[in-house]
């Protein structure tokens, strides 16, 4: 399958869209450049560690991906409270990003079992 047609892939996609609508207006470069680049991480870390080869080199991108998310959310607490981002809307995407976090989550754990039955030759220190 390729990385386009996944679910989380897509949302992610859509939330990073999101951020960047949010935060036009915001006159901070330093935190708008930080909360965008958190955002569009996830979707590009999910693309990348797809188009990788091994299962190992695959969950690594989807861990980068889960830690952007985690910075995504911190980001958009801060951004609230200093009044630069709309409270509800950006609860809402703290609540989509959760969410994408525990899908990322599942699919890291799918992946790590996997990882065990790769021929030896696929597996790195």
């Amino acid at each position: 399958m390729r990385f386009e047609q996944l679910d989380v892939w897509k949302r992610a996609s859509r939330l990073s869209c999101e951020i960047y609508k949010a935060t036009e207006t915001v006159q901070n470069w330093g935190f708008k450049d930080q909360i965008t680049r958190s955002g569009l991480s996830v979707p590009s870390n999910i693309a990348e560690g797809e188009e990788r080869e091994t299962n190992k080199e695959k969950v690594r991108f989807l861990y980068y991906a889960k830690g952007s998310l985690g910075e995504l959310v911190t980001q958009l607490y801060i951004g609230i409270e200093i009044g630069y981002l709309e409270k509800h809307s950006s609860l809402e995407m703290v609540k989509e990003a959760k969410e994408l976090a525990k899908v990322l989550g599942t699919m890291i754990k799918k992946k790590e079992s996997k990882i065990k039955e790769e021929p030896a030759v696929y597996q790195t220190k």
